[in-house]
Order: structure tokens, then sequence, then C-alpha cells
């Protein structure tokens, strides 16, 4: 039966009534164009069958025999494919064992873990938060995007920070104009934590005790690398000490220092001289495009510029022969 888990369409109920008042009989041959794939229907879940003395004309099957029958045969399909189910996990326990261990490369310091999907990721990653006991430090470019609702992000660290555990993370410039960060952050602080601001390229990387770090894999969000190398992990760890040296506090209110504005502008002049679209600058920066544009907008005014091709210009001209930054800044 080609079609068996679908209902009968309209047409083909609207034939099998017609062929019950002929009675009960067609001659398969001569259905007319338009009942075709009705009369295929009928025959495919069985209410029309081949007449054994006349094959050649189709007979209708009682209804109620064909669905007591059809019942019949998909609860043992079902019975079946329960069982092949409930067997899985045991059939493919040495292969999951396997492939479990297909991911490790084994070095000197520890093993590296390619992690895949978000849900392995972020597994992972409250497994590690949940049993920290000395300290989590985490860079987190891109805004105030989070792996996780606020609510959760909240009740996990304070909670580190209850149990002892010291707490620091490093943001763009661009989550001091997020709501959600801004509420996360004042939690954060409130209850221990620290978090600072950087304006400038940082990576991306959560490390727990000194002993095992998360970074993500060619900038894809649904792969990450699980680190337990101890020269990776002290090498990170002296990264991420250089980007909070630079970096300035932020405890989630609605203030914003104007050194940040200041180097946030800069680098949103820098990227329009570079011709660069708004979108792209917006998630450079970690930015939403209102900001940005809210942004741009004040830039104007002070520039005294109508249009934005007149700011591109005034721009050009005054930042001609004066560079946004000095020999010993990275920009973006």
């Amino acid at each position: 039966m080609a079609n068996a888990y679908s209902q009968l369409s309209p047409e083909a109920r609207s034939l099998y009534m017609a062929v019950l008042r002929e009675p009960g009989r067609v001659i398969a041959a001569i259905a007319d164009e338009g009942d075709r794939g009705s009369l295929r229907e009928l025959v495919d879940i069985g209410l029309l069958v081949p007449d054994i003395e006349d094959p050649g004309m189709l007979v209708a099957v009682d209804p109620k025999q064909l669905a007591s029958a059809l019942t019949a045969t998909w609860q043992r399909k079902a019975l079946d494919l329960l069982s092949r189910a409930a067997a899985l996990p045991t059939e493919f326990q040495e292969l999951t064992h396997a492939y479990g261990n297909g991911g490790n490369e084994a070095h000197d310091g520890g093993p590296i873990e390619h992690l895949h999907g978000l849900a392995e990721i972020n597994r992972r990653l409250v497994d590690l938060m949940e049993g920290s006991r000395e300290e989590v430090l985490s860079a987190q470019p891109g805004g105030g995007s989070r792996s996780f609702p606020t609510e959760a992000a909240i009740a996990l660290d304070t909670d580190m920070l209850r149990r002892g555990v010291s707490r620091r993370t490093l943001y763009q410039p661009s989550t001091r104009y997020s709501a959600p960060t801004r509420a996360y952050v004042a939690a954060m602080t409130t209850a221990g934590g620290e978090v600072r601001t950087l304006g400038e390229p940082f990576t991306r990387m959560i490390i727990v005790d000194r002993t095992a770090a998360i970074i993500p894999v060619s900038g894809d969000q649904q792969r990450a690398a699980f680190i337990q190398d101890e020269a990776v992990i002290g090498f990170m760890v002296s990264l991420f000490e250089s980007f909070w040296e630079r970096a300035i506090p932020f405890q989630g209110g609605l203030d914003v220092p104007p050194e940040v504005v200041s180097r946030l502008r800069e680098n949103i002049l820098r990227m329009m001289l570079q011709g660069i679209g708004h979108r792209v600058i917006a998630r450079n920066l970690g930015l939403s495009e209102r900001t940005l544009a809210r942004h741009i907008a004040e830039l104007r005014d002070e520039y005294a510029a109508d249009t934005l091709f007149q700011l591109g210009w005034k721009l050009s001209e005054s930042h001609r022969t004066m560079p946004l930054f000095n020999d010993t800044e990275t920009p973006y």
C-alpha cells in the first residue's frame, strides 16, 4: 500500500461512494481522466480490489473489515519499531564510545576534545561551571548575546560566587547599551563578580580553574574545542590578563564613561571611512543597528553634516593626515 498512512482525499471518498452506487463495481480501464488518481488511491489502500472472476473489474471492500485488518497490521509494525528503538542504545553503545573518543587528540599536557552542537557545548559549559572551585574567566566579544537566558546566567554565576569562586568577565563596549546584559552585570557585580569592557579585538574564551577551557572552532558557533592542555591554558590565561589590564570596569549602570564612547566612535568612523556597510559595522562592534544609527546621528550633529555623504566627506577631510589609531594599537 503506497499511501497507507495517509487519510483519503475528498475526491477518493466521492469516487468510492459513486462505485457503491454502480453497485460496488467499476471497470478499471475506463475510469475518467480526473478519477485515475483517486482510483489509484482507493486501490492502494485496499478499498477497491480486482474481481477474482473478472480481473478487469474492481469491486468495493467493506471499510469496517479493511480498517480492522489495517489496524492489526499497523499495530504489529508499531510494536516492531518500538522494540527496535529500545534496542538502539545498546546496539550503538560500542559505536557511541568510539565516536566520543574519536575527537580526542593526545598531547603531553592533556587532551583537546572537539564538541559539536550548541546543546552539547552548553551542557559541557554548565558542568564545568557547576564544578568550579576557584576561578572562572570569560572573554565574550560580540555584544550582549549570551549562550544562556539572562536569568539562567545570573543564577549560575551568583551560585558560583556564593561558593567562593572568583568570576571575571570581559565584554565589548557595546554591551553597555544592552538592557539584558546590564541586568546580568548588575546582579553579578553586586554578588562580588567583576566585569570590564575592552574597545579592541579579543578572543572568545572561557577558562575554569586554570585547568580547563572552551574556545570556538573557526568562528563556528556549532563547534568548540574543550582544552585541558596545561601549556595552552597557561597561554590563554596570560592573554586574558593582558586584555583585562587594558579594560574599563563595568557595573551595569546606564552611564557610559566618555573614554568608552570615544573609542567606540573612533571604530565607527574608521569603518565608515573604509566604506564598510552599516550592517557589517554593527555586527563587528556588537551593536544593534538602532544603536549604531544613534551614534551616526550624533556624529552628523558633531560634524554639522546634513547627509551621510557630507559626513563621509568631512570625516575623510578631517582624518586625512590624522590616523585614528597609533602604532601601538591594533584595529579591528
